[in-house]
């Protein structure tokens, strides 16, 4: 992908005064049009083959987009602690105070909590030497309702000055709904561990999305473009053409958004995910918001309607948003041995997507229309959503 799509190659000043160093969005100088045309080259020349591709889905105001925010707490090469983002393709952190890609309230609350550190006495982590407390900073913020999430990510269970930091901070910003303790003390490359303690308020922050409501929690899987993701799951429905009698399968589930958001327009709603955290939070959603009609399995979701295809049962709509490495060839074999009436995939990885395509094309789909969203602006990525028939 990365060799199709061109990158910053103005040589003024950049929009970002650590873009250079960084490395994160890599198209934040292009102008906002080229980057969506370059997006629909992209995505046409990888999967045009198969059918038609509709124009891109743009966004009015593309700035300050992302809904979560990690920043990574860490000392410098001189040993003074520093918070920001990783430069690309590296553990060096490149000090960065306010993103053009990240909310603006969690840039501020970031800040805060890098000052407040300092004023505890809170050492931030080193991961050479393994020492220090503080190693990431989450801030979630939910479009809809406002509310606001923190997780402070530590390398150990023991915070002295948990419930004063907690207090200052609150004080600081009241806008804050709730603040969450996560206990990372391995050698790991991934942001969150696995124990966490509540420090404040629910624990959770609840979101609407398509008008339906949603609980996140700090380990929830929840797209980070909220606008565009409503975009996003309006065209996913429109496509799936509902008559109200249809049983439904959301594969890769997470915690339920696209079965939730669908339940009011069909009969049925199979919704599998493998993470256990996930189920638990769709669960809890299908619940929250009277959605009797959807049921939550744990499971693999290739395993699952490997069964359901044993059992012969019907299947009306398949929809599918794997990861970016795409489904895996169990996962697409058994969806043509269910043979589910309509097949909508929602890829963040055209390469991938292609590939899986010409699998599915080979094995009596035909993919009649699709269109790319643009829910990543200034990187290269790009959402597609797809519509394939029996």
């Amino acid at each position: 992908m990365a060799e199709t799509i061109k990158k910053n190659t103005n040589t003024k000043k950049s929009r970002c005064p650590v873009s250079k160093k960084c490395g994160g969005c890599t198209m934040i100088d292009v102008p906002y049009a080229e980057q969506a045309e370059q997006k629909q080259q992209l995505v046409e020349k990888l999967i045009g083959e198969f059918g038609r591709v509709d124009p891109i889905i743009r966004m009015k105001n593309p700035d300050h987009y992302r809904n979560k925010v990690t920043s990574v707490f860490a000392p410098d090469k001189k040993g003074k602690p520093v918070c920001g983002i990783y430069k690309a393709g590296t553990h060096e952190v490149v000090p960065v105070k306010s993103c053009l890609l990240e909310d603006l309230r969690a840039d501020r609350i970031i800040q805060t909590i890098f000052d407040l550190a300092e004023s505890f006495k809170i050492r931030v982590y080193d991961e050479d030497r393994r020492t220090g407390l503080l190693r990431y900073v989450q801030v979630r913020t939910a479009r809809g309702t406002k509310q606001v999430m923190v997780t402070l990510v530590t390398a150990d269970s023991v915070f002295p000055p948990a419930k004063k930091f907690v207090n200052a901070l609150i004080k600081r910003h009241p806008e804050i709904n709730t603040v969450v303790q996560n206990i990372n003390d391995k050698q790991t490359t991934m942001v969150l561990g696995d124990r966490e303690k509540v420090l404040y308020g629910p624990g959770y922050i609840e979101d609407v999305l398509c008008k339906k409501r949603f609980r996140i929690s700090s380990r929830s899987f929840y797209q980070v473009n909220s606008l565009q993701t409503e975009k996003l799951y309006n065209i996913a429905l429109d496509y799936a053409g509902f008559s109200g009698k249809e049983r439904i399968l959301d594969a890769y589930c997470g915690i339920g958004t696209i079965g939730i958001i669908a339940s009011d327009r069909c009969k049925e709603v199979l919704s599998v995910e493998l993470n256990a955290e996930a189920v638990k939070d769709a669960k809890i959603n299908a619940k929250l918001n009277g959605a009797d009609n959807v049921e939550v399995y744990k499971n693999d979701a290739g395993r699952f309607m490997e069964d359901m295809a044993a059992k012969k049962e019907k299947l009306d709509v398949l929809f599918m948003d794997p990861p970016r490495s795409g489904a895996s060839e169990e996962f697409l074999r058994a969806a043509l041995q269910l043979g589910p009436a309509k097949i909508v995939y929602v890829s963040c990885e055209p390469t991938t997507l292609a590939r899986d395509l010409r699998l599915l094309t080979d094995g009596g789909y035909e993919m009649k229309k699709a269109v790319p969203v643009d829910m990543f602006p200034y990187t290269e990525g790009v959402e597609t959503v797809c519509l394939l028939t029996h």
